[in-house]
């Protein structure tokens, strides 16, 4: 009896075989978008309070239920009572474009940029306010040298940047000596680390992000040094009536007791006030980061077993937990251009929402190639543990398509 061997596989099959099949179990939540990101577990629309709405926000109970929202997130961030907090229009965006241009030109400024959203306030900076301000730059996926910062200027920078997956380690490179300001844009990192207040005069965050909160709200924080300057410098541009936080040379206090400077919508106050009373019951910010951490770590593990993706962003020092940013490995995508690379991340994104595995995880259009998962604390660990199976059945199906 002659042995004869087996057919030669073709391409096609070859292929196949090494597709992973679909997986059976899926998220329980496939809410990964990073802003608006995910509501916290057991989030529901009859759970939000109803008696503010309809209600002024300038009626005693409207404006309770603005203070206590602000009261909880002073609590849960451990904000000093020498920082002032308040409610501004236009979501984090609006916040930061208050605080520029409210404060800068009184000095020379550096403005540092290493994702999207830190190249918008360059924009801004250098073309609308017409400061000639350093610029400090620094690839996807990179730092600058932070040592390096100048502190006799003012400084914009971004904590952690959403569409780069990276994040400044901690607050020690910034100066307690300094004379300018630090002006820190911390949407998407604020109740997932330990911001250092002491060393930040300016605070900018949304409800959107890690509280899962709605959109077109922002938040700023303002410490006694940028009261100083705000009371103490006025701009040589006019600034828009929701930009102007000082009157006669003082500060408005209003504005951070609860006196909006627009009328907010009272149904997205009524939200956070839901994430934020849920944040309390896990046990506050250390209970928060925890989570992201968690998040973050499930989603990692993932990465390191999984030969076609990996970080954009290489140091696991300065990798943020919240907006984790991913690439192609090399050699993963041969034959691909970064056009080809795009439409590749759309199949995928496509594929997974189709499937109802997972929403949102194309990265940001701006960036590399790649996608992006949100780890933050209103995710579960257990449906991060879940998506990676996704990723990779989308990853396969999509390039073999």
């Amino acid at each position: 009896m002659t042995d004869t061997a087996p057919p030669a596989a073709s391409a096609a099959g070859s292929h196949a075989d090494s597709a992973p099949a679909k997986p059976a179990a899926k998220p329980a939540r496939p809410f990964f978008s990073s802003g608006p990101c995910a509501k916290p577990p057991g989030w529901h629309a009859d759970g939000l309070a109803s008696a503010s709405l309809g209600r002024s926000h300038r009626s005693k109970l409207g404006k309770s239920r603005i203070v206590h929202a602000m009261e909880m997130t002073r609590r849960i961030l451990r904000i000093p009572d020498s920082h002032r907090l308040g409610i501004v229009p236009a979501s984090d965006t609006g916040a930061v474009e208050m605080a520029m241009w409210s404060m800068l030109g009184a000095r020379a400024a550096t403005v540092m940029a290493w994702e999207s959203f830190g190249e918008g306030w360059v924009t801004d900076v250098v073309k609308q306010l017409k400061i000639d301000a350093k610029v400090v730059k620094a690839g996807y996926g990179e730092l600058p040298d932070l040592a390096a910062t100048d502190w006799a200027t003012d400084v914009v920078f971004t904590w952690n940047g959403t569409t780069s997956g990276v994040r400044v380690p901690d607050g020690e490179w910034i100066a307690d000596d300094r004379q300018g300001l630090a002006i820190c844009d911390a949407t998407s990192g604020v109740f997932a680390a330990e911001l250092p207040w002491d060393k930040l005069d300016v605070v900018t965050f949304s409800w959107q992000k890690v509280l899962g909160g709605e959109g077109a709200h922002g938040v700023l924080v303002l410490g006694p040094r940028a009261v100083e300057r705000l009371e103490s410098y006025v701009p040589a541009w006019p600034l828009p009536k929701i930009f102007r936080m000082t009157k006669g040379g003082k500060l408005i206090d209003g504005i951070f007791k609860g006196e909006t400077i627009n009328t907010p919508s009272m149904l997205a106050v009524e939200d956070v006030i839901w994430s934020l009373e849920w944040a309390l019951g896990q046990g506050g910010l250390t209970a928060l980061i925890d989570r992201a951490d968690a998040n973050a770590a499930a989603l990692d593990a993932w990465v390191q077993a999984t030969p076609w993706i990996e970080h954009l962003a290489a140091d696991p020092a300065t990798r943020s937990n919240t907006s984790v940013c991913l690439k192609f490995a090399d050699g993963a995508v041969e034959g691909l251009d970064a056009d080809g690379q795009l439409a590749l991340v759309k199949k995928i994104a496509a594929l997974l929402e189709a499937e109802d595995a997972a929403y949102d995880v194309a990265g940001y259009r701006d960036a590399p190639p790649g996608l992006r998962v949100w780890c933050g604390a209103t995710v579960e660990t257990a449906d991060i543990a879940a998506l990676g199976p996704w990723l990779d059945w989308a990853f396969h199906t999509a390039r073999t398509a």
